[in-house]
């Protein structure tokens, strides 16, 4: 009975995990993938702290208007002067990268979750050939990400 209980707990932490690595992902990956009607334009980075950048906007879809000062979540990518591709957050001042990159970006946290949730599943669940397909698939999530913001 304790083995089961056991097995229980460990699949319910392990789908936890899983679960809030979506949640925390879909925040910025909902306004990349669903950018349909949504402002698009550029964003030229200006100054960076260590979370955000920021920097005045110009839009590209029609309706947007021009801003003079965006924030977008710092990645390893952003320098003084670069141009990204964004699209604004409704009803915010903020923005999110577009593109693969910020498609792939968006996701790193459910890289994350995988990556924690295959040591639950190797250590609590005891199936060591599916914790080692779930952490290939977040080391290789969070590779593309890194190899396609520094591309």
């Amino acid at each position: 009975m304790l083995s089961y209980t056991r097995r229980a707990a460990m699949t319910v932490v392990a789908l936890l995990i899983l679960i809030a690595g979506v949640r925390a992902s879909w925040a910025s990956a909902q306004h990349v993938m669903l950018a349909k009607g949504r402002e698009r334009g550029t964003m030229t980075v200006t100054r960076c702290t260590d979370d955000t950048c920021t920097g005045p906007y110009a839009p590209l879809s029609p309706g947007s208007q021009p801003r003079d000062r965006v924030v977008i979540d710092r990645s390893i990518a952003e320098k003084k002067g670069a141009r990204i591709p964004v699209v604004v957050k409704p009803g915010t001042g903020e923005v999110v990268r577009t593109g693969a990159a910020g498609f792939f970006h968006a996701w790193v946290p459910l890289g994350g979750a995988l990556l924690l949730a295959a040591v639950v599943i190797a250590g609590g669940l005891r199936l060591t050939r599916w914790a080692w397909v779930t952490a290939a698939t977040g080391v290789a999530l969070l590779s593309v990400a890194f190899a396609t913001l520094t591309w």
